[in-house]
């Protein structure tokens, strides 16, 4: 490996810290700041090239931005035709009138990077830590304290590896871990036993998302491949999100209905 990579190197050893998403979220979130106090500072022919630089990729945010802007689009009415005579001049048009549509692929994507969906459960009732951890305590005579044992159903991936147990910050019992779940289409009134592929968004905590906890109004991401959904361009829809609708710990198992 080349120089001046250890964090790389102890990254790819140790793996990431747990909260490693989120400071970094944060830390994108701060960089404007920064940026913007380092433009004034600079002077001469850096301040040039820095301020050249920002200038491209500002004009660059504003064309992606005015892509997935709302379209106007004409759309034939299918009101009825009116009786009586038509001006000979009127007759070759057609009664138009203009609707902002979106394609469904961009509201779907808007929807993801904001995290809100249209969810049967609105509200849920919050978590605490101490609800969801339990404290475990290690050391030859039990007095350290900072290892925790996650008490809810978790799901990890197919290629998840477990630190060494020493190292272990955040036990997930295998008792607890699920794999599938029991999803209702809300249109086909029908129940599917589905494979899991992932947690995407916990409201209770960002942590708890990445640690893949699932609780009651849990967002997750089903395979709905055997369900033979079919998008408009004609290809077939793979994954699909869902909302829990049950305790799963209480219950054992989860019970979801199909965000569609």
């Amino acid at each position: 490996m080349p120089q001046n990579e250890h964090i790389e190197l102890a990254q790819k050893r140790h793996g990431k810290r747990f909260n490693h998403e989120e400071k970094m979220r944060k830390k994108l979130a701060r960089s404007s700041h920064s940026n913007a106090i380092k433009a004034k500072k600079l002077h001469g022919l850096k301040a040039k090239l820095y301020n050249k630089k920002r200038h491209s990729e500002k004009i660059q945010m504003k064309k992606t931005l005015k892509m997935h802007e709302e379209k106007q689009t004409k759309t034939q009415d299918s009101e009825p035709v009116q009786e009586g005579a038509v001006p000979a001049y009127l007759l070759d048009r057609e009664t138009e009138s203009r609707a902002k549509v979106l394609s469904n692929m961009v509201k779907q994507k808007r929807k993801e990077k904001a995290g809100k969906w249209a969810v049967p459960i609105p509200k849920v009732k919050q978590m605490g830590e101490d609800e969801v951890f339990k404290v475990m305590q290690t050391g030859k005579r039990k007095k350290k304290a900072w290892k925790r044992m996650v008490t809810k159903v978790t799901y990890v991936g197919e290629d998840f590896t477990r630190k060494p147990p020493k190292y272990e910050r955040f036990i997930r019992p295998m008792a607890l871990r699920f794999k599938k779940a029991h999803v209702t289409h809300p249109e086909l009134k029908a129940t599917f036993c589905l494979p899991m592929i992932g947690v995407k968004k916990n409201p209770n905590s960002p942590m708890y998302t990445q640690l893949g906890v699932i609780t009651k109004g849990t967002v997750i991401e089903v395979n709905v491949s055997e369900l033979g959904l079919v998008t408009t361009g004609g290809k077939v829809v793979w994954g699909k999100y869902a909302q829990v609708t049950n305790h799963p710990e209480n219950d054992g198992c989860i019970n979801a209905v199909l965000l569609v």
